[in-house]
Protein backbone atom coordinates (compact mmCIF):
# COMPACT_ATOMS: atom_id res chain seq x y z
CA UNK A 1 0.00 0.00 0.00
CA UNK A 2 3.12 2.28 0.52
CA UNK A 3 5.56 3.05 -1.55
CA UNK A 4 9.46 2.98 -1.02
CA UNK A 5 10.25 6.53 -2.05
CA UNK A 6 8.75 8.48 0.63
CA UNK A 7 5.50 8.83 -0.84
CA UNK A 8 2.00 7.21 -0.27
CA UNK A 9 0.55 5.17 -2.51
CA UNK A 10 0.10 5.18 -5.59
CA UNK A 11 -3.64 3.83 -4.73
CA UNK A 12 -6.33 3.02 -7.54
CA UNK A 13 -9.23 2.88 -6.78
CA UNK A 14 -12.78 2.07 -8.66
CA UNK A 15 -15.71 3.85 -8.06
CA UNK A 16 -18.44 2.84 -8.97
CA UNK A 17 -21.07 5.74 -9.20
CA UNK A 18 -21.27 9.13 -7.47
CA UNK A 19 -22.33 8.26 -4.24
CA UNK A 20 -19.21 6.59 -4.38
CA UNK A 21 -16.86 9.51 -5.73
CA UNK A 22 -19.04 11.45 -2.69
CA UNK A 23 -17.58 8.92 0.40
CA UNK A 24 -14.04 8.96 -0.71
CA UNK A 25 -14.31 13.20 -0.87
CA UNK A 26 -15.84 12.36 2.76
CA UNK A 27 -13.08 10.15 3.58
CA UNK A 28 -10.21 12.32 2.57
CA UNK A 29 -12.13 15.47 4.40
CA UNK A 30 -11.81 13.45 7.76
CA UNK A 31 -8.28 13.44 7.33
CA UNK A 32 -7.04 17.21 5.89
CA UNK A 33 -5.66 19.74 8.13
CA UNK A 34 -4.08 22.90 8.08
CA UNK A 35 -1.05 23.29 5.25
CA UNK A 36 -2.46 20.28 3.49
CA UNK A 37 -2.52 20.37 -0.07
CA UNK A 38 -4.90 18.46 -2.54
CA UNK A 39 -4.25 18.69 -5.77
CA UNK A 40 -7.39 17.66 -8.31
CA UNK A 41 -6.44 16.24 -11.97
CA UNK A 42 -8.93 15.12 -13.89
CA UNK A 43 -10.16 15.66 -18.04
CA UNK A 44 -13.40 17.74 -17.85
CA UNK A 45 -16.05 15.84 -17.29
CA UNK A 46 -13.97 13.36 -14.72
CA UNK A 47 -15.77 14.49 -11.72
CA UNK A 48 -13.40 17.03 -10.02
CA UNK A 49 -16.27 19.35 -9.46
CA UNK A 50 -18.43 17.00 -7.85
CA UNK A 51 -15.65 15.49 -5.88
CA UNK A 52 -13.85 19.08 -4.62
CA UNK A 53 -17.85 20.22 -3.39
CA UNK A 54 -18.63 16.62 -1.43
CA UNK A 55 -15.11 17.88 -0.25
CA UNK A 56 -15.68 21.51 0.98
CA UNK A 57 -19.24 21.04 2.11
CA UNK A 58 -17.49 18.31 4.58
CA UNK A 59 -15.39 20.44 5.80
CA UNK A 60 -17.53 23.25 6.03
CA UNK A 61 -20.07 21.35 7.88
CA UNK A 62 -22.57 22.13 5.78
CA UNK A 63 -24.84 19.40 3.24
CA UNK A 64 -26.01 22.77 1.40
CA UNK A 65 -22.99 24.73 0.93
CA UNK A 66 -23.28 25.98 -2.96
CA UNK A 67 -19.06 25.82 -3.36
CA UNK A 68 -19.53 27.43 -6.47
CA UNK A 69 -16.11 26.46 -9.30
CA UNK A 70 -13.80 29.49 -8.88
CA UNK A 71 -13.30 28.98 -12.63
CA UNK A 72 -13.41 32.86 -13.52
CA UNK A 73 -12.48 34.49 -10.08
CA UNK A 74 -9.49 32.23 -9.95
CA UNK A 75 -9.80 31.51 -5.52
CA UNK A 76 -12.41 31.23 -3.64
CA UNK A 77 -11.99 31.43 0.56
CA UNK A 78 -14.04 29.77 3.70
CA UNK A 79 -13.99 29.97 6.67
CA UNK A 80 -15.23 26.36 8.36
CA UNK A 81 -14.71 24.41 11.46
CA UNK A 82 -11.71 23.24 10.59
CA UNK A 83 -9.67 26.00 9.62
CA UNK A 84 -9.44 28.60 6.56
CA UNK A 85 -10.44 26.71 3.17
CA UNK A 86 -8.55 27.89 -0.14
CA UNK A 87 -10.56 26.58 -3.27
CA UNK A 88 -8.85 27.38 -6.23
CA UNK A 89 -9.00 26.37 -10.14
CA UNK A 90 -6.10 27.27 -12.05
CA UNK A 91 -7.63 26.93 -15.50
CA UNK A 92 -6.88 30.10 -16.75
CA UNK A 93 -3.34 30.17 -15.04
CA UNK A 94 -0.26 31.00 -17.83
CA UNK A 95 2.53 31.10 -15.86
CA UNK A 96 3.19 29.71 -12.28
CA UNK A 97 4.50 33.67 -11.47
CA UNK A 98 0.89 34.03 -11.83
CA UNK A 99 0.23 32.67 -8.32
CA UNK A 100 2.49 35.51 -6.62
CA UNK A 101 -0.40 38.03 -8.23
CA UNK A 102 -3.45 36.42 -6.46
CA UNK A 103 -1.59 35.49 -3.03
CA UNK A 104 -2.31 31.48 -3.55
CA UNK A 105 0.81 30.56 -1.93
CA UNK A 106 1.13 32.67 1.14
CA UNK A 107 0.16 31.41 4.63
CA UNK A 108 0.41 27.62 3.27
CA UNK A 109 0.58 26.17 7.03
CA UNK A 110 -2.89 28.41 7.61
CA UNK A 111 -5.26 26.85 5.20
CA UNK A 112 -6.17 23.39 3.21
CA UNK A 113 -5.36 24.22 -0.11
CA UNK A 114 -7.78 22.54 -2.89
CA UNK A 115 -6.64 22.84 -6.12
CA UNK A 116 -7.97 22.55 -9.38
CA UNK A 117 -5.41 21.83 -12.54
CA UNK A 118 -2.52 22.07 -10.27
CA UNK A 119 0.08 21.49 -13.27
CA UNK A 120 -0.77 25.05 -14.04
CA UNK A 121 1.29 26.00 -10.46
CA UNK A 122 4.25 24.04 -11.91
CA UNK A 123 6.39 23.49 -8.90
CA UNK A 124 5.06 25.72 -6.28
CA UNK A 125 2.66 23.81 -4.52
CA UNK A 126 5.52 21.92 -1.93
CA UNK A 127 5.26 18.15 -2.67
CA UNK A 128 5.78 17.29 0.56
CA UNK A 129 2.26 18.58 1.81
CA UNK A 130 0.77 17.59 -1.79
CA UNK A 131 -1.91 14.86 -2.15
CA UNK A 132 -2.56 14.17 -5.38
CA UNK A 133 -6.10 12.82 -6.70
CA UNK A 134 -6.64 11.87 -10.35
CA UNK A 135 -10.01 11.23 -11.67
CA UNK A 136 -11.02 9.55 -14.87
CA UNK A 137 -14.26 8.19 -16.01
CA UNK A 138 -14.25 4.28 -15.78
CA UNK A 139 -14.67 2.79 -19.15
CA UNK A 140 -16.76 0.36 -17.83
CA UNK A 141 -19.39 2.20 -16.55
CA UNK A 142 -18.61 5.65 -18.33
CA UNK A 143 -22.11 7.27 -16.99
CA UNK A 144 -21.12 7.35 -13.58
CA UNK A 145 -18.11 4.75 -12.89
CA UNK A 146 -15.05 6.70 -11.89
CA UNK A 147 -11.34 5.32 -11.53
CA UNK A 148 -8.85 7.35 -8.91
CA UNK A 149 -5.45 7.28 -8.57
CA UNK A 150 -3.96 9.04 -4.93
CA UNK A 151 -0.56 9.26 -4.12
CA UNK A 152 0.81 11.22 -1.86
CA UNK A 153 4.08 13.47 -0.56
CA UNK A 154 5.98 12.33 2.89
CA UNK A 155 3.25 14.25 4.98
CA UNK A 156 0.36 12.44 3.78
CA UNK A 157 2.21 8.78 3.99
CA UNK A 158 0.25 7.10 7.15
CA UNK A 159 -2.93 9.19 6.71
CA UNK A 160 -3.56 7.74 3.06
CA UNK A 161 -2.79 4.24 4.14
CA UNK A 162 -5.15 4.30 6.56
CA UNK A 163 -7.63 6.01 4.70
CA UNK A 164 -7.79 3.69 1.76
CA UNK A 165 -7.44 0.82 4.45
CA UNK A 166 -10.47 2.11 6.34
CA UNK A 167 -12.41 2.88 3.21
CA UNK A 168 -11.48 -0.90 1.70
CA UNK A 169 -12.54 -2.23 5.26
CA UNK A 170 -15.75 -0.41 5.70
CA UNK A 171 -16.78 -1.76 2.85
CA UNK A 172 -15.92 -5.27 2.61
CA UNK A 173 -17.38 -5.48 6.17
CA UNK A 174 -20.84 -4.36 4.42
CA UNK A 175 -20.64 -0.79 5.99
CA UNK A 176 -20.06 1.68 2.76
CA UNK A 177 -23.13 3.31 3.43
CA UNK A 178 -23.05 4.30 6.95
CA UNK A 179 -21.85 7.88 7.84
CA UNK A 180 -18.59 8.19 9.51
CA UNK A 181 -18.31 10.95 12.77
CA UNK A 182 -15.05 11.21 14.51
CA UNK A 183 -16.03 10.03 18.55
CA UNK A 184 -12.82 10.83 20.12
CA UNK A 185 -8.62 10.36 20.52
CA UNK A 186 -7.00 9.89 23.90
CA UNK A 187 -3.98 10.35 24.89
CA UNK A 188 -1.91 7.83 22.49
CA UNK A 189 -2.33 7.81 19.01
CA UNK A 190 -5.42 5.87 19.22
CA UNK A 191 -8.67 7.22 17.49
CA UNK A 192 -11.96 6.26 16.88
CA UNK A 193 -15.33 6.86 14.43
CA UNK A 194 -18.41 6.05 15.61
CA UNK A 195 -20.07 4.72 11.98
CA UNK A 196 -23.78 4.49 11.77
CA UNK A 197 -26.04 2.87 8.79
CA UNK A 198 -29.20 4.22 7.47
CA UNK A 199 -31.17 2.32 9.38
CA UNK A 200 -29.32 3.42 12.75
CA UNK A 201 -27.27 0.87 13.18
CA UNK A 202 -23.83 1.85 14.61
CA UNK A 203 -20.33 0.63 14.97
CA UNK A 204 -17.20 1.96 15.95
CA UNK A 205 -14.01 1.95 13.79
CA UNK A 206 -10.63 1.81 16.12
CA UNK A 207 -7.88 3.12 14.32
CA UNK A 208 -4.55 2.30 16.32
CA UNK A 209 -1.51 2.03 13.85
CA UNK A 210 1.82 0.27 15.11
CA UNK A 211 3.39 2.69 17.73
CA UNK A 212 6.34 4.41 17.20
CA UNK A 213 9.16 3.66 19.14
CA UNK A 214 10.00 6.97 21.09
CA UNK A 215 13.36 7.71 21.88
CA UNK A 216 15.44 5.42 23.90
CA UNK A 217 15.67 5.71 27.92
CA UNK A 218 17.04 2.91 29.55
CA UNK A 219 19.02 -0.45 27.99
CA UNK A 220 18.40 1.30 24.72
CA UNK A 221 14.24 0.82 24.86
CA UNK A 222 12.15 3.58 24.82
CA UNK A 223 9.43 4.61 27.35
CA UNK A 224 6.82 2.76 26.25
CA UNK A 225 8.49 -0.58 25.72
CA UNK A 226 9.52 -0.72 29.30
CA UNK A 227 6.37 -0.16 30.31
CA UNK A 228 4.82 -2.62 28.50
CA UNK A 229 2.74 -0.20 26.40
CA UNK A 230 0.82 -1.96 23.18
CA UNK A 231 2.73 -1.80 20.51
CA UNK A 232 0.47 -2.86 18.22
CA UNK A 233 -3.10 -3.44 17.66
CA UNK A 234 -2.60 -7.54 18.32
CA UNK A 235 -2.85 -7.16 21.54
CA UNK A 236 -6.50 -5.11 21.61
CA UNK A 237 -8.05 -8.15 19.93
CA UNK A 238 -6.13 -10.58 21.80
CA UNK A 239 -7.48 -9.14 25.07
CA UNK A 240 -10.64 -8.72 24.05
CA UNK A 241 -11.14 -12.58 22.71
CA UNK A 242 -10.11 -13.38 25.82
CA UNK A 243 -12.63 -11.56 27.65
CA UNK A 244 -15.24 -12.99 25.56
CA UNK A 245 -14.20 -16.18 26.13
CA UNK A 246 -15.15 -15.96 29.77
CA UNK A 247 -18.87 -14.01 28.74
CA UNK A 248 -17.27 -10.53 29.88
CA UNK A 249 -18.98 -7.99 27.75
CA UNK A 250 -15.94 -6.66 25.03
CA UNK A 251 -17.27 -5.42 21.83
CA UNK A 252 -17.14 -8.41 19.03
CA UNK A 253 -14.59 -8.08 16.33
CA UNK A 254 -16.39 -7.53 12.93
CA UNK A 255 -13.76 -6.77 10.46
CA UNK A 256 -9.90 -6.39 11.04
CA UNK A 257 -6.91 -5.45 9.42
CA UNK A 258 -4.20 -6.48 11.86
CA UNK A 259 -1.40 -4.70 9.78
CA UNK A 260 -2.63 -1.39 9.35
CA UNK A 261 -4.10 -1.65 12.70
CA UNK A 262 -7.41 -0.99 11.96
CA UNK A 263 -11.07 -2.90 13.58
CA UNK A 264 -15.00 -2.84 13.15
CA UNK A 265 -16.48 -3.52 16.40
CA UNK A 266 -19.76 -3.52 18.36
CA UNK A 267 -20.52 -0.69 19.70
CA UNK A 268 -21.31 -1.08 23.10
CA UNK A 269 -23.18 2.93 23.39
CA UNK A 270 -22.51 5.65 25.93
CA UNK A 271 -24.03 4.77 28.73
CA UNK A 272 -21.33 4.73 31.40
CA UNK A 273 -21.14 4.14 34.97
CA UNK A 274 -21.28 7.66 35.97
CA UNK A 275 -24.63 9.91 36.78
CA UNK A 276 -25.85 13.28 34.87
CA UNK A 277 -23.32 15.33 37.12
CA UNK A 278 -20.94 13.02 36.81
CA UNK A 279 -20.55 11.55 40.13
CA UNK A 280 -20.36 7.85 40.05
CA UNK A 281 -23.41 5.26 40.69
CA UNK A 282 -22.91 3.28 43.75
CA UNK A 283 -24.40 -0.14 42.00
CA UNK A 284 -22.74 0.09 39.04
CA UNK A 285 -19.32 0.73 40.61
CA UNK A 286 -20.07 -2.05 42.89
CA UNK A 287 -20.94 -4.30 39.96
CA UNK A 288 -17.25 -3.59 38.37
CA UNK A 289 -15.63 -4.57 41.50
CA UNK A 290 -17.54 -8.04 41.76
CA UNK A 291 -16.60 -8.33 37.76
CA UNK A 292 -12.64 -8.10 39.03
CA UNK A 293 -13.43 -10.66 41.54
CA UNK A 294 -14.87 -12.91 39.23
CA UNK A 295 -12.27 -13.03 36.87
CA UNK A 296 -9.57 -13.54 39.53
CA UNK A 297 -10.88 -16.49 40.39
CA UNK A 298 -10.06 -17.90 37.26
CA UNK A 299 -6.44 -19.47 36.01
CA UNK A 300 -5.86 -17.13 32.75
CA UNK A 301 -3.47 -17.64 30.05
CA UNK A 302 -0.39 -15.58 29.61
CA UNK A 303 -0.72 -16.33 25.82
CA UNK A 304 -3.63 -15.12 23.54
CA UNK A 305 -4.19 -15.89 20.16
CA UNK A 306 -4.80 -12.94 17.39
CA UNK A 307 -5.05 -14.82 14.44
CA UNK A 308 -4.12 -18.34 12.78
CA UNK A 309 -0.22 -18.53 13.66
CA UNK A 310 -0.22 -15.32 15.51
CA UNK A 311 -0.05 -15.19 19.33
CA UNK A 312 0.27 -12.57 21.99
CA UNK A 313 2.08 -12.90 24.99
CA UNK A 314 0.57 -11.02 27.64
CA UNK A 315 3.89 -9.13 29.23
CA UNK A 316 4.29 -9.73 32.78
CA UNK A 317 3.86 -5.73 34.95
CA UNK A 318 7.33 -6.37 36.05
CA UNK A 319 9.79 -4.36 38.31
CA UNK A 320 10.92 -2.39 35.72
CA UNK A 321 7.62 -1.49 34.44
CA UNK A 322 6.71 -0.37 37.77
CA UNK A 323 9.76 1.60 38.56
CA UNK A 324 10.15 3.49 35.49
CA UNK A 325 6.18 4.56 35.65
CA UNK A 326 7.03 6.19 39.18
CA UNK A 327 9.90 7.62 37.92
CA UNK A 328 7.65 9.61 36.15
CA UNK A 329 7.15 11.61 39.32
CA UNK A 330 10.59 13.02 39.91
CA UNK A 331 11.16 13.43 35.94
CA UNK A 332 7.74 15.50 35.29
CA UNK A 333 5.52 16.42 38.28
CA UNK A 334 8.14 17.11 40.66
CA UNK A 335 10.38 20.25 38.04
CA UNK A 336 6.76 21.25 36.01
CA UNK A 337 4.40 21.01 38.99
CA UNK A 338 5.86 20.77 42.38
CA UNK A 339 8.76 23.06 41.45
CA UNK A 340 11.54 21.05 42.63
CA UNK A 341 14.50 19.60 41.01
CA UNK A 342 16.09 16.65 42.73
CA UNK A 343 19.60 16.13 43.13
CA UNK A 344 20.69 12.25 42.28
CA UNK A 345 20.84 10.91 45.29
CA UNK A 346 17.26 11.81 46.92
CA UNK A 347 16.01 9.94 43.34
CA UNK A 348 18.01 7.30 44.04
CA UNK A 349 16.80 7.08 47.49
CA UNK A 350 13.01 7.10 46.08
CA UNK A 351 13.56 4.26 43.68
CA UNK A 352 15.52 2.55 47.07
CA UNK A 353 11.78 2.67 48.62
CA UNK A 354 10.03 1.86 46.22
CA UNK A 355 11.79 -1.52 45.39
CA UNK A 356 11.34 -2.65 48.88
CA UNK A 357 7.73 -2.32 48.48
CA UNK A 358 7.75 -3.97 44.82
CA UNK A 359 8.98 -6.97 46.18
CA UNK A 360 5.73 -7.43 48.04
CA UNK A 361 3.62 -6.96 44.97
CA UNK A 362 5.77 -9.23 43.43
CA UNK A 363 6.11 -12.57 45.40
CA UNK A 364 1.63 -12.17 45.55
CA UNK A 365 -0.86 -13.29 43.12
CA UNK A 366 -0.83 -12.96 39.17
CA UNK A 367 -4.49 -12.17 36.81
CA UNK A 368 -4.36 -10.11 34.03
CA UNK A 369 -4.52 -6.27 35.16
CA UNK A 370 -6.88 -4.42 32.32
CA UNK A 371 -4.70 -1.48 33.91
CA UNK A 372 -7.37 1.14 33.20
CA UNK A 373 -10.15 -0.26 34.28
CA UNK A 374 -12.33 2.92 35.73
CA UNK A 375 -15.38 4.77 34.60
CA UNK A 376 -13.98 6.32 31.02
CA UNK A 377 -13.68 2.80 29.73
CA UNK A 378 -16.76 1.27 31.50
CA UNK A 379 -20.06 0.88 29.72
CA UNK A 380 -23.26 -0.12 31.34
CA UNK A 381 -25.31 -2.37 29.02
CA UNK A 382 -28.67 -2.24 31.15
CA UNK A 383 -29.83 -5.25 29.10
CA UNK A 384 -27.90 -7.54 29.74
CA UNK A 385 -27.81 -10.12 32.72
CA UNK A 386 -25.37 -10.52 35.30
CA UNK A 387 -21.75 -9.52 34.98
CA UNK A 388 -22.53 -8.76 31.68
CA UNK A 389 -24.10 -5.41 32.04
CA UNK A 390 -20.62 -3.93 32.72
CA UNK A 391 -18.98 -3.35 29.23
CA UNK A 392 -15.47 -3.49 29.08
CA UNK A 393 -13.27 -1.48 26.60
CA UNK A 394 -9.70 0.33 26.18
CA UNK A 395 -8.02 -2.96 27.84
CA UNK A 396 -5.12 -2.91 25.03
CA UNK A 397 -2.57 -2.45 27.59
CA UNK A 398 -3.17 -5.06 30.26
CA UNK A 399 -0.07 -7.21 31.88
CA UNK A 400 -0.25 -9.84 33.89
CA UNK A 401 0.15 -8.17 37.28
CA UNK A 402 -1.75 -8.18 41.09
CA UNK A 403 -5.40 -8.13 41.08
CA UNK A 404 -5.29 -5.14 43.17
CA UNK A 405 -3.88 -2.73 40.54
CA UNK A 406 -7.68 -2.56 38.82
CA UNK A 407 -9.24 -2.66 41.69
CA UNK A 408 -7.47 0.63 42.69
CA UNK A 409 -8.42 1.83 38.82
CA UNK A 410 -11.78 1.54 39.58
CA UNK A 411 -12.01 2.69 43.20
CA UNK A 412 -9.70 5.75 42.93
CA UNK A 413 -11.18 7.02 39.48
CA UNK A 414 -8.50 9.06 37.89
CA UNK A 415 -11.47 11.04 36.06
CA UNK A 416 -13.81 11.75 38.72
CA UNK A 417 -14.01 11.65 42.84
CA UNK A 418 -14.59 8.42 44.23
CA UNK A 419 -15.21 9.11 48.01
CA UNK A 420 -13.61 7.31 50.74
CA UNK A 421 -16.82 5.54 51.73
CA UNK A 422 -17.99 4.14 48.13
CA UNK A 423 -13.97 2.73 47.97
CA UNK A 424 -14.73 0.96 50.92
CA UNK A 425 -17.35 -0.01 50.16
CA UNK A 426 -16.33 -1.39 46.57
CA UNK A 427 -13.23 -3.57 48.75
CA UNK A 428 -16.02 -4.70 50.65
CA UNK A 429 -18.14 -5.82 47.62
CA UNK A 430 -15.16 -7.56 46.17
CA UNK A 431 -13.27 -9.07 49.21
CA UNK A 432 -16.52 -10.63 49.70
CA UNK A 433 -17.04 -11.69 46.29
CA UNK A 434 -13.60 -13.55 46.86
CA UNK A 435 -14.56 -15.08 49.63
CA UNK A 436 -17.49 -16.86 48.31
CA UNK A 437 -15.15 -18.11 46.08
CA UNK A 438 -12.39 -19.00 47.66
CA UNK A 439 -13.29 -19.05 51.64
CA UNK A 440 -9.23 -18.24 52.55
CA UNK A 441 -9.07 -15.14 50.94
CA UNK A 442 -6.64 -12.97 52.57
CA UNK A 443 -8.53 -9.10 52.58
CA UNK A 444 -6.02 -7.45 55.30
CA UNK A 445 -3.25 -8.83 52.17
CA UNK A 446 -4.98 -7.47 49.49
CA UNK A 447 -5.60 -4.16 51.41
CA UNK A 448 -2.18 -3.68 51.46
CA UNK A 449 -0.89 -4.33 48.40
CA UNK A 450 -3.94 -2.07 46.94
CA UNK A 451 -2.38 0.82 49.01
CA UNK A 452 0.79 -0.14 47.83
CA UNK A 453 -0.31 -0.22 43.87
CA UNK A 454 -2.58 2.67 44.81
CA UNK A 455 0.35 4.94 45.76
CA UNK A 456 2.62 3.03 42.58
CA UNK A 457 -0.60 4.20 40.03
CA UNK A 458 -1.10 7.65 41.66
CA UNK A 459 2.23 8.53 41.27
CA UNK A 460 2.14 7.72 37.73
CA UNK A 461 -0.81 9.21 36.82
CA UNK A 462 0.48 12.30 38.18
CA UNK A 463 3.74 12.35 36.47
CA UNK A 464 1.86 11.27 33.01
CA UNK A 465 -0.74 14.21 33.65
CA UNK A 466 2.43 16.66 34.02
CA UNK A 467 4.32 15.66 30.88
CA UNK A 468 0.99 15.63 28.41
CA UNK A 469 0.91 19.59 29.99
CA UNK A 470 4.33 20.00 29.26
CA UNK A 471 5.37 18.23 26.71
CA UNK A 472 2.53 17.23 24.51
CA UNK A 473 1.14 20.87 25.19
CA UNK A 474 -2.34 19.27 26.81
CA UNK A 475 -3.02 21.36 29.76
CA UNK A 476 -6.49 19.91 29.88
CA UNK A 477 -5.23 16.92 32.17
CA UNK A 478 -4.19 19.21 34.57
CA UNK A 479 -7.56 19.66 36.23
CA UNK A 480 -7.37 15.99 37.66
CA UNK A 481 -4.38 16.49 38.95
CA UNK A 482 -5.66 17.37 42.75
CA UNK A 483 -7.82 14.97 42.57
CA UNK A 484 -4.74 12.49 42.19
CA UNK A 485 -3.06 14.03 44.72
CA UNK A 486 -5.95 13.42 47.18
CA UNK A 487 -5.97 9.50 45.95
CA UNK A 488 -1.75 9.25 46.72
CA UNK A 489 -2.23 11.60 50.14
CA UNK A 490 -4.94 8.87 50.75
CA UNK A 491 -2.94 5.58 49.95
CA UNK A 492 0.62 7.31 52.18
CA UNK A 493 -1.39 6.85 54.75
CA UNK A 494 -1.52 2.87 55.22
CA UNK A 495 1.52 1.78 57.43
CA UNK A 496 3.17 -0.08 55.21
CA UNK A 497 4.16 3.44 52.99
CA UNK A 498 5.65 5.21 56.45
CA UNK A 499 8.98 5.25 54.46
CA UNK A 500 7.43 7.13 51.12
CA UNK A 501 5.32 9.27 53.05
CA UNK A 502 8.39 10.60 54.62
CA UNK A 503 10.36 11.31 51.58
CA UNK A 504 7.44 13.10 49.87
CA UNK A 505 6.97 15.07 52.75
CA UNK A 506 10.57 15.87 52.94
CA UNK A 507 11.02 16.44 48.76
CA UNK A 508 7.88 17.13 47.57
CA UNK A 509 5.46 18.95 50.44
CA UNK A 510 3.44 20.84 47.68
CA UNK A 511 1.77 16.92 47.65
CA UNK A 512 0.17 18.00 51.32
CA UNK A 513 -1.08 21.57 50.22
CA UNK A 514 -4.48 21.11 50.10
CA UNK A 515 -6.78 23.68 48.91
Amino acid sequence: MIGSSGTAGPHRLRLVDEAATMRLAVDIAAIVRPGDIVALSGHLGAGKSLFARALLRELAGDPQLEAPSPTFTLVQSYETPRGPVLHADLYRVRSPDELDDIGLIEDLDQAVLLVEWPDRAGSRLPAARRLDIVLEVDADRPETGRIVDLAGGVLWKQRLAIAVASRMLIDEAGWGEAARVFMMGDASTRAYERLTRPDGETAVLMISPARPDGPPVRMGKPYSAIAHLAESIDAFVAMDRGLRSLDYSAPEIYAQDLETGLLLIEDLGAEGVLDAERRPIVERYEASARLLADLHRHTLPAILPVAEGRDHPVPEYDRQALAIETELMTDWYGPHIAGVTLPAVTQAEFGRIWNRLFDEILEGPVTWTLRDFHSPNLIWLEERDGLAKVGLIDFQDAVLGHPAYDLVSLGQDARVDVPAALELRLLAAYGAARRADAPDFDLASFARAYAILGAQRNTKIAGIFARLDKRDGKPVYLQHLPRIEAYLRRNLEHPALEELRGWYEAHMPKLFEVG
